[in-house]
């Protein structure tokens, strides 16, 4: 005997419905992610500022987590962000990078 063929139930108008509906929502889900939550109109977050403003001052990771309450692991991801945002490769082209921006004030150096 052939095997028989398995008969699929047609797609009804229901069916199709909720089909919208569903990507529609997760396009809605999607749109409201990409939201940028805690960023400032120049780009940085107020943690972020105030881990730049110790790495200026010759902070160490260390030293800014001790004075953060927070975990050195916690300030080398701020620091990676800022970095990465910066889009430079190390602490001297940030510096650099930041004081361009206007991130730092043109005597950071001295206070």
């Amino acid at each position: 005997m052939a095997p028989r063929k398995k008969i699929r139930p047609k797609k009804t108008a229901k069916a199709i419905k909720v089909t919208t509906s569903t990507k529609a929502a997760r396009t809605r889900k999607t749109a409201r992610s990409t939201k940028p939550t805690g960023k400032r109109a120049d780009g940085l977050t107020p943690r972020q500022k105030e881990i730049l403003k110790l790495v200026s001052q010759g902070n160490t990771n260390r030293d800014i987590a001790r004075r953060l309450a927070i975990s050195v692991r916690t300030v080398e991801v701020h620091r990676f962000n800022l970095m990465r945002r910066l889009k430079v490769r190390n602490v001297a082209q940030l510096l650099r990078q930041a004081l361009q921006q206007g991130f730092l004030p043109k005597n950071f150096a001295f206070k």
